[in-house]
């Protein structure tokens, strides 16, 4: 890859793509601004990237530029950059948007930039995970972006772990899926340990085998390609410990809390997105 990266943003989200892509590319060809410059030249200095001064110079300094704010900061942000990438586009070198603003659709994206329906954007969306290169990055775009463009990102982001193209459409329900689900399942580890040293076993021991046990569950649902349901009734024996278990959780409503929360998470990333 020879296309130069700028990170307007260099949080959580920004910081775990970061990371991947110093592995993928020369740091010296990614830009780093942040609200709170101390931490752009922290991650500087730890990858031997480079840092700007403004959102407008790291526009300048890329070809692709990852829009890695809080949405509510979103559009006083792309109005800030909007010139430098109109008058790119007007040479005829458009710089590629890639955006992990929840909700924030591509329309409304062009709209805050004040661009027409040719400008290439891709919203992207990341998870946790993707720190320790097991994430998976949600993305979606039109005919705007090229393919090759769309090869260039992949091979940026490769590092998180997998990625999946999909419909725009979708996009504000499967973030709640895939972006919102690590917490629901840090909880769910956190309570089964909770409930391994209610009887006994040691706080250490009880988090590693709970983690452990949803990890590798997980695992059989992607590599098996079973239904979870045939799965979970492979481990229930008539009358045994696991069936007690799930009726206990089947009376506290565990199947409609999941629900609901992935319900609550879609609806709040359409919220999100209602920026101006």
């Amino acid at each position: 890859m020879t296309k130069r990266i700028a990170f307007i943003g260099t949080g959580a989200m920004g910081g775990a793509i970061l990371a991947a892509a110093c592995q993928g590319i020369d740091p010296r060809q990614i830009y780093l601004t942040d609200a709170m410059p101390g931490r752009a030249e922290a991650l500087a200095r730890e990858y031997g990237c480079h840092t700007v001064a403004t959102n407008r110079e790291a526009c300048e300094a890329a070809d692709i530029i990852l829009l890695c704010v809080k949405p509510q900061t979103g559009a006083a942000v792309l109005k800030e950059i909007a010139p430098v990438l109109l008058d790119a586009q007007k040479q005829g070198k458009p710089r590629v948007l890639c955006s992990i603003l929840a909700g924030v659709t591509i329309a409304t994206l062009r709209d805050l930039l004040g661009a027409g329906s040719g400008y290439p954007v891709i919203r992207m969306m990341p998870n946790t995970p993707a720190l320790i290169g097991k994430g998976l990055m949600l993305l979606t775009c039109d005919d705007a972006v090229s393919e090759a463009d769309k090869a260039e990102l992949l091979t940026l982001i490769a590092p998180c772990g997998e990625s999946a193209w999909l419909d725009e459409k979708l996009f504000d329900q499967a973030t709640a899926l895939s972006g919102c689900t690590p917490a629901f399942v840090y909880m769910f580890i956190e309570a089964l340990a909770d409930g391994g040293v209610s009887v006994g076993v040691p706080r250490p021991l009880a988090t590693q085998f709970a983690a452990r046990a949803v990890y590798g569950a997980a695992a059989m649902v992607l590599e098996t390609g079973e239904h979870p349901g045939t799965l979970k009734d492979m481990v229930c024996s008539p009358g045994g410990s696991t069936i007690a278990g799930v009726a206990a959780l089947e009376d506290s409503g565990f199947r409609r809390a999941a629900i609901q929360a992935i319900k609550q998470a879609a609806k709040r990333n359409a919220e999100l997105g209602e920026i101006k």
